[in-house]
């Protein structure tokens, strides 16, 4: 497709990356909304009872659906409890896989960690790859060349993006990665950003997963039914479809390289059914700025910095009336962006000369 404007390099090791450090991008510091530190302190409490209640309701939610799936195999009222099943399966294991990973949505740190490789095979992203990838992702958040977390790039791919309503993309991708890990090596860009230490902990997980992937193959012949599969491993495509919903609305067509997260990511206003699957992650500017924030108290969070911050899209069909037109124009010209109105009241964004990075996770 023809484009205007000149092509990014998003690689990790290319052009971009290295302007990226030149101009003083790299884990520089970000603009902050003003709060104060004791009530900012409050804020990043932890606690173990909202993710305990949370997590119950979701593996409840899991094994009724994936029980009735299983119970109606063979007619088409399965297609209802498994269309149930893989969202909270391919889509919902998103949110846990997320907030686990900063180690924030429990207070006692195992629980992060067992849920956190839970979610991670649920939504077939390997952990300590990921780990450390999210962690850059927050640190240099939509900066070219140093973000390995980039879902549009310009100019858009629309058939990528389409191919992973059912995570067609990510999976082949995912798989010839894991493959890769579970012969012992890593590619060049991750080498970039996980430590020599952490790289054995990526070759025995890579191990692990396809040996469990083997026996779900295994137990699909020795049934002679597909239906193993439709309970581990095939959600994480056919339930995805929402994770990505969710995912574009946090920085898909905005602007890229500032320093700045009202400009580059979305707070979008969600019913209480898509929070409890999103785990408030709609309020991704808030997220952003104070990454060490538990989920449940984004909300709260929201009403003390929104005077600062753009107006909050209203609903997701908001949020998609901007992002179909904006995507569907930077597949044309790469050089376009929505540009996020402050109120006229907010604090103008300062650009601060780089200084020590961000704490993202743990």
């Amino acid at each position: 497709m023809a484009f205007t404007g000149t092509r990014r390099d998003y690689g990790l090791l290319g052009l971009d990356a290295k302007a990226a450090v030149e101009n003083g991008l790299a884990s520089a510091k970000w603009y902050s909304c003003p709060i104060g530190r004791k009530e900012l302190k409050e804020f990043m409490r932890r606690s173990d009872g909202p993710a305990l209640r949370d997590t119950a309701l979701w593996f409840g939610l899991l094994a009724f659906s994936g029980g009735a799936g299983v119970a109606l195999w063979g007619s088409w009222w399965a297609v209802l409890p498994f269309a149930v099943y893989g969202v909270l399966y391919g889509s919902a294991s998103d949110s846990r896989w997320h907030e686990c990973g900063h180690g924030t949505a429990f207070k006692t740190r195992w629980m992060n960690d067992v849920l956190y490789n839970v979610a991670s095979f649920m939504v077939f992203r390997e952990p300590t790859i990921w780990r450390w990838s999210h962690t850059r992702h927050h640190t240099d958040t939509v900066i070219v060349g140093l973000d390995p977390e980039f879902n549009v790039m310009r100019p858009a791919d629309v058939l990528a993006i389409l191919l992973n309503v059912f995570a067609f993309k990510n999976v082949v991708l995912g798989f010839k990665q894991l493959v890769l890990h579970a012969s012992g090596r890593v590619d060049a860009e991750e080498a970039t950003f996980i430590p020599d230490m952490e790289r054995p902990k990526v070759f025995r997980t890579a191990r692990i997963w396809l040996a469990l992937f083997a026996l779900v193959v295994l137990a699909c012949v020795l049934t002679h039914s597909v239906l193993p599969a439709m309970l581990i491993g095939l959600p994480t495509m056919y339930g995805a479809w929402l994770q990505l919903l969710f995912g574009l609305t946090q920085h898909a067509g905005l602007d890229e390289d500032v320093l700045d997260h009202r400009l580059n990511s979305r707070t979008v206003m969600m019913n209480p059914v898509f929070r409890f699957l999103y785990w408030n992650m709609n309020y991704h500017i808030e997220h952003h700025m104070f990454p060490m924030v538990p989920y449940h108290a984004l909300p709260r969070l929201h009403e003390v910095i929104k005077h600062d911050c753009p107006k909050p899209y209203p609903s997701l069909y908001a949020a998609f009336a901007e992002i179909i037109p904006a995507v569907l124009r930077q597949a044309k010209d790469p050089t376009y962006f929505v540009r996020r109105e402050l109120p006229s009241r907010a604090k103008p964004l300062d650009l601060q000369p780089a200084g020590p990075g961000m704490v993202a996770a743990e």
